[in-house]
């Protein structure tokens, strides 16, 4: 109930009713934002940008703008208010990791890249550039650096589960599948109810043709998550394999009922009939 009381006075301060500064305009916005007032933050942010436009601390108030831009689903504004930021400061690791993510997230993969390095060269020990940046690598089919990326990160974190996972996808990209097999099979012992593990080490059977343990891996991810689409769809390439065409084309529907766009599975359609 207080907070509500706060919230809704904060948000009935309107400019121009009296004189605010720099420093009110700032802490109403940063309560506005803890509260998910995030129109009335905006507002509040922008203000004080207008009301000192030279002021040193405004690096904060963008790199602030870019985060509940980015929750508003501003990605455009969000990737400008970061630009801003590190425009006044350049090697700041935060806001530099969190325009890297937006990138990332807009398929400006190149771009993200080059943030993470810049991180790296500020603070090599930064376990989500090093996690981020060997995604890339990886996607860039530089698997030499992808692995020295992950190994350095799981140097840092042993237990990291999106460090281990993203070492094993590695391994099976670079058809290493007894050492992919091998994370895979620890990374299942400690979650064995994350059904994507089940998808993802099915994926690694299949291309070493073991594919009666993969359909079984399958099963199992479909009880735990019924809504896998990724699950249906591998375990439809399996059964055609295996010729079972009928309920391979079952697989497929489901997938696409799922999610799968249609498109992306119309010569697997077309060969199961």
């Amino acid at each position: 109930m207080k907070k509500i009381v706060l919230l809704l006075l904060l948000c009935s301060l309107f400019p121009g009713i009296h004189a605010q500064n720099y420093k009110e305009l700032f802490e109403k916005a940063n309560q506005c934002e803890k509260m998910d007032s995030l129109v009335q933050a905006e507002k509040y942010y922008r203000e004080a940008l207008k009301l000192e436009p030279t002021n040193a601390h405004n690096c904060m108030i963008f790199a602030n703008l870019g985060r509940l831009q980015y929750r508003m689903h501003k990605i455009d504004d969000a990737l400008e208010s970061y630009n801003f930021a590190l425009n006044m400061a350049p090697l700041t690791v935060p806001i530099l990791m969190d325009r890297a993510s937006l990138l990332f997230e807009m398929g400006l993969t190149d771009r993200a890249y080059v943030d993470c390095c810049t991180v790296l060269d500020v603070n090599k020990n930064n376990a989500k550039a090093l996690f981020l940046r060997a995604y890339l690598q990886a996607g860039r089919h530089n698997y030499k650096e992808a692995k020295e990326d992950y190994k350095r990160l799981l140097e840092l974190e042993p237990e990291s589960v999106s460090g281990r996972l993203g070492l094993a996808i590695l391994y099976q990209q670079e058809q290493d599948f007894k050492n992919s097999l091998e994370l895979l099979n620890k990374l299942i012992v400690e979650y064995p109810n994350d059904a994507e593990l089940y998808v993802i080490r099915a994926g690694v059977e299949k291309e070493i043709f073991q594919l009666d343990v993969a359909l079984i891996d399958l099963d199992k991810a479909i009880t735990l998550s019924p809504t896998s689409a990724n699950a249906f769809m591998l375990r439809g390439e399996i059964l055609l394999a295996q010729k079972k065409k009928e309920m391979a084309r079952s697989s497929f529907e489901k997938a696409i009922d799922l999610g799968i766009p249609r498109s992306e599975l119309m010569q697997q359609l077309k060969e199961s009939k």
